[in-house]
């Protein structure tokens, strides 16, 4: 991910949490928890509800492998659109630092070229805060995509308590990546196969030679397959916690003199993500059926028992590597903006370019930038909230799931070519 692109993400919180396999009962066997003062979760912050605007009527959306193919159209005047200057002055300095890489990067999405950007670029460079909304009115127009109705999730960076020493209190290992642990790329075998890798380990075989074989999965690394290898960046003191930042793919670790260190992806296990949230969903394990980020860490904290069999549902481990600051990077390789920075899809939104959010709750409105992806985050008007660290963002990340309507903002004359371009693609 950089930092954030690979992580198993963002939404997680709200939608992958909820990804598993049915059937079964919750597993037994494992080494329960040791006793330990439980602190509960601070509730998700209520949505503050809106009605969101309508998308503009279209009668022919096309699904297709990008954001040119599934249809693009106008969208309403930017001016009409309520943007507070605040917010129009952090979406300026995100997009002022995505300009390096949007000029640079190919987009996937179909929408724009480039030197589409070159204008909008250069004018950002010597705007101040006051000018902000002069300058997104001036330089860009809104264009939707598809049918224009999507979801908004949100995600945040974990801070937890750490220890560079392991002790009673601090037990639980965060580990560098194995050296043995091998990526192939599968596409270079079969075209049919690109974009697709397999992780694993090479392992003597019977007959003299290696075999490439999974590596160990989370119950193993947990029972100390990797232990003695001198892997250990810190040792968590919350096992619960370290959980759900390997979820997140970044987060702080807090030491007890007070200083800190910023972690981040650097790979993982090769085994398949199971959302634990649907595993306990499945089985009816929250009685009251409410399996918010909030409710599941709960349930694990109060019930230390049966928490480490459903975590180990999730067969899946991430492995990490110290990041010199606090900057979390996103897929562009800048730092992430909190309450500005989005993660997005890539085939329908440009990384870089300035959108703009109607949602069902008004928490989630006004204009972002899409900086970052997820491996949750596919399709067209899906997006990810950046909330940064702490628990203020925890809460409000922790229970985003917003309904709505989502534009792109394009460096005007950008849709004018588009529509050219697709009339003179019709034969008469």
């Amino acid at each position: 991910m950089l930092l954030i692109d690979v992580r198993l993400s963002a939404a997680l919180f709200a939608s992958m949490l909820l990804s598993a396999c049915a059937g079964g009962i919750v597993p037994q066997g494992a080494t329960p928890l040791p006793p330990r003062h439980v602190t509960l979760e601070q509730p998700a912050t209520r949505p503050v509800f809106a009605t969101p605007m309508a998308p503009r009527a279209t009668t022919t959306i096309a699904k297709g492998p990008n954001a040119r193919s599934a249809g693009v159209m106008a969208g309403p005047d930017l001016a009409a659109l309520s943007i507070s200057n605040e917010n129009y002055a952090r979406a300026l300095a995100a997009f002022r630092i995505s300009c390096a890489g949007l000029q640079r990067r190919n987009d996937n999405s179909g929408l724009t070229q480039a030197g589409d950007w070159v204008s909008a670029c250069a004018a950002a460079t010597s705007v101040g805060d006051s000018d902000a909304k002069s300058f997104f009115l001036s330089a860009f127009e809104t264009a939707q995509v598809g049918a224009g109705t999507g979801l908004a999730t949100g995600y945040f960076i974990p801070e937890i308590t750490a220890s560079r020493t392991a002790s009673s209190q601090y037990a639980t290992p965060i580990y560098r990546r194995p050296a043995d642990l091998a990526e192939i790329d599968l596409g270079s075998f079969s075209d049919s196969l690109k974009g697709k890798t397999i992780r694993g380990r090479y392992a003597a075989n019977a007959t003299g030679g290696n075999s490439f074989v999974p590596f160990a999965d989370r119950a193993g690394i947990v029972s100390g397959a990797l232990r003695g290898q001198g892997l250990e960046i810190a040792y968590a003191e919350d096992p619960i916690a370290f959980f759900f930042l390997q979820i997140q793919g970044s987060g702080i670790l807090r030491f007890p003199d007070g200083s800190t260190q910023l972690i981040g992806y650097a790979s993982q296990n090769g085994r398949d993500y199971t959302g634990v949230g649907g595993y306990m969903k499945a089985r009816n394990i929250i009685p009251d059926g409410s399996y918010s980020y909030q409710n599941i860490t709960n349930y694990l904290r109060t019930h230390p028992t049966d928490a480490p069999g459903i975590m180990n549902t999730n067969a899946s481990y991430v492995f990490f590597r110290e990041l010199p600051d606090r900057n979390v990077l996103g897929a562009m390789g800048v730092a992430l903006t909190d309450r500005t920075s989005v993660a997005a899809d890539p085939a329908y939104i440009p990384l870089g370019a300035p959108i703009f959010l109607s949602m069902d709750n008004a928490t989630a409105n006004g204009l972002w930038v899409a900086q970052d992806t997820g491996g949750a985050i596919k399709g067209a008007n899906r997006v990810d909230t950046y909330w940064g660290p702490g628990a203020a963002a925890q809460a409000i990340a922790g229970g985003m799931s917003a309904r709505g309507t989502m534009f792109v903002l394009l460096p005007r004359g950008v849709l004018a070519r588009i529509n050219s371009s697709a009339t003179s693609s019709i034969k008469p």
